[in-house]
């Protein structure tokens, strides 16, 4: 039988800007008595990575303007918090009581990765600059320093359309392929299989975030044992993103907007 992937928390010390994650995750690890071999994942949360490098805003010292005005009375958010949340925007397409909808990255996400919660009194913690770069340089890293081969994903909350709570995207890899094309293998009727893909990273992230929690753990990183997964120095970060017109939500809510704004301008 193969072996079961197994997953282990490694809590740490509460993270501090200019902290090194490498160190301070071989440390954890020792601590536990856990050995990182070659082919192991390492899953670390995104707001730990992003105070180490000194991603954080201080809200007293952002002016709104007036879009984040309006936006933050619609939505019962405030109006400093909504101006950084627009300024780390690509988009904002709308919004729910407290959250705005927004592209980062080319991923659809809650308040482009901008959060309060485990951040100091008066700031915002946002996503780390380049997460896939971040990934990259810590899995050299952990090469220089232990020798063993490891991939590397960068683990932030997020939520799906109609279900309540929160899971978890992969928002920055390395080292290993983040997805699995489906399509070249059949059924378990022997059909062919023709538009799913795996996202494993994201599927291993939310295994990660399980584990990390929401609040107080402090369980920045976590340690993936026998994954299901390819290791590679040729990881394809965009692989695990879909043009917006091939994806389902996009083309249907969006899309749907477009013709409709079309229709309108020839009526009138």
């Amino acid at each position: 039988m193969k072996n079961p992937m197994q997953i282990f928390g490694l809590p740490t010390k509460l993270i501090r800007i200019g902290d090194n994650l490498a160190d301070v995750i071989l440390d954890a690890a020792n601590g536990q008595g856990l050995e990182i071999e070659d082919k192991d994942l390492l899953a670390i949360a995104s707001k730990a990575l992003a105070v180490s490098e000194k991603r954080l805003v201080e809200l007293s010292s952002i002016k709104p303007s007036r879009r984040a005005m309006r936006l933050a009375k619609k939505y019962e958010l405030e109006t400093n918090f909504v101006e950084v949340v627009l300024q780390e925007a690509e988009k904002a397409y709308g919004g729910a009581t407290k959250a705005l909808l927004t592209l980062k990255n080319n991923m659809l996400v809650a308040n482009a990765g901008v959060d309060r919660k485990n951040a100091p009194e008066g700031h915002v913690i946002l996503w780390p600059l380049n997460p896939h770069e971040s990934a990259e340089r810590i899995r050299k890293e952990i090469l220089t320093k232990t020798g063993r081969q490891v991939g590397v994903l960068i683990v932030d909350s997020g939520i799906s359309p109609l279900r309540m709570g929160t899971t978890a995207l992969a928002i920055g890899v390395a080292g290993f392929k983040p997805i699995k094309d489906c399509r070249v293998e059949r059924d378990i009727y022997g059909k062919r299989i023709h538009i799913t893909r795996h996202a494993l990273a994201d599927d291993l992230a939310s295994a990660a975030h399980l584990v990390m929690g929401e609040t107080t753990a402090r369980i920045p990183a976590v340690l993936i044992k026998n994954a299901p997964v390819i290791l590679s120095e040729e990881c394809d970060p965009n692989s695990m993103i879909i043009p917006a017109e091939q994806c389902l939500f996009m083309e249907s809510f969006l899309g749907k907007a477009k013709r409709s704004l079309k229709l309108l301008t020839t009526s009138l």
